[in-house]
């Protein structure tokens, strides 16, 4: 048997097997060491090229940020199950849950909404981070199930948008995973947001579109319109690659 003694770092480009292999690939990388096809093949198989509306989309998808918020009895299932170690949200980059609305850009409307709720829930909504997302839990939420009366809301979609709706009563913790997954794949399709347009319900700052209680000046409705303007035109828009 013929013995062949070699570096681990000048093992073939092809042949590598070990972690150890490719550190020390890595490590003649960043000293020049590697020239001609094996330095193309390296960048090859670490680069990727993509477009930065892509990239953006692909990483708001999965660092998105849910409300603490909970409405009723499927509140059990939705932001307290899904984040134990048997359904793990941990997975899906979105565990950081926020208990203020400034911080947050999904909310779960995890149970029926009350005539009285609804006013509060709407301006929970208003003050969210832009883009926001709505995910309506279960049948009340989604049709009021089964309160057919005066009292409960008959579906939360008559008073703001909802982009994923779930249903059950209740629906399994794998139903609201399953949804949280599609609500993904939609993030990263870069919906076009002027749907909500008839909710008026654009941006993150009720005081500035005359919501509740708040008489903006002149000024700050301005300023506002002048920002929506620019984010609707900014980077990305055109699905330039990166690097263009």
């Amino acid at each position: 048997m013929e013995v062949k003694r070699q570096k681990a770092g000048d093992v073939p480009l092809g042949e590598r097997t070990t972690m150890r292999e490719r550190q020390l690939r890595a490590r003649n990388m960043l000293r020049g060491d590697l020239e001609g096809e094996e330095l193309e093949r390296y960048v090859e198989e670490r680069v990727v090229m993509t477009k930065f509306d892509q990239m953006l989309g692909w990483a708001r998808a999965n660092s998105m940020f849910p409300l603490t918020f909970g409405l009723a009895c499927c509140a059990i299932e939705a932001p307290i199950s899904i984040v134990t170690a048997r359904y793990d949200l941990a997975r899906f980059g979105a565990e950081a849950l926020r208990a203020s609305p400034r911080q947050a850009d999904l909310i779960i409307l995890s149970g029926r909404v009350s005539i009285k709720m609804a006013p509060v829930v709407r301006r929970l909504y208003d003050q969210m981070l832009e883009p926001k997302w709505v995910m309506a839990m279960g049948a009340c939420s989604s049709s009021a199930g089964m309160f057919s009366n005066y009292a409960v809301v008959q579906g939360a979609d008559k008073f703001m948008p909802v982009d994923i709706y779930v249903p059950g009563c209740p629906p399994r913790p794998e139903a609201v995973l399953y949804g949280f997954t599609k609500l993904q794949r939609k993030i990263m399709g870069s919906p076009d947001p002027g749907w909500r347009q008839r909710y008026n319900a654009n941006g993150s700052e009720e005081w500035a579109r005359g919501g509740p209680r708040s008489e903006p000046s002149g000024e700050a409705a301005e300023a506002y319109e002048r920002a929506r303007e620019q984010i609707a035109g900014g980077p990305g828009a055109t699905g330039e690659p990166v690097g263009a």
